[in-house]
């Protein structure tokens, strides 16, 4: 799955944000960037709310902000990565550095919960997400999360 849906133009090894809001802006703006959203506002708006409602933040440095939105039509992703840690009210209340979204449509749910269930698999293990953390260039990073490095 992750191979099917990530190019080196969906991940950014040098994320320059500061606030939650941030990451999650610049992440819909990567998406944005295919040509396969047709708002941004409306995908937006979807992630935000959906994040509060639950934070999507989640243990080891990792948050996994989503959402189904109809300003899509298949499943876009996208990953990136801060060299300062971020506040993302994660499940183990330490801050964030690696970043991964998904956009869906509403009526496409197999898709959307194998991206997540994938990603998450991957990050659960530290070796992983150190390589994640040590790439430079989007190359090593898409070859970090494709398990390749």
């Amino acid at each position: 799955m992750l191979s099917e849906v990530l190019t080196e133009e969906l991940v950014d090894p040098d994320l320059n944000v500061s606030t939650k809001d941030e990451v999650i802006a610049h992440l819909v703006d990567m998406l944005c960037a295919t040509g396969e959203v047709r708002s941004r506002e409306q995908a937006l708006a979807d992630v935000l709310a959906n994040e509060h409602r639950s934070s999507t933040g989640m243990q080891h440095g990792v948050a996994i902000p989503h959402a189904k939105s109809a300003a899509v039509d298949h499943l876009l992703a996208c990953v990136a990565v801060t060299r300062d840690p971020i506040d993302f009210d994660s499940l183990d209340r330490k801050p964030c550095r690696i970043f991964a979204m998904t956009l869906s449509p509403p009526d496409q749910t197999g898709p959307h919960m194998r991206f997540l269930a994938e990603i998450g698999r991957l990050m659960k293990h530290r070796r992983a997400r150190q390589a994640v953390l040590e790439a430079r260039t989007r190359s090593e990073l898409l070859e970090a999360i494709l398990g390749r490095r």
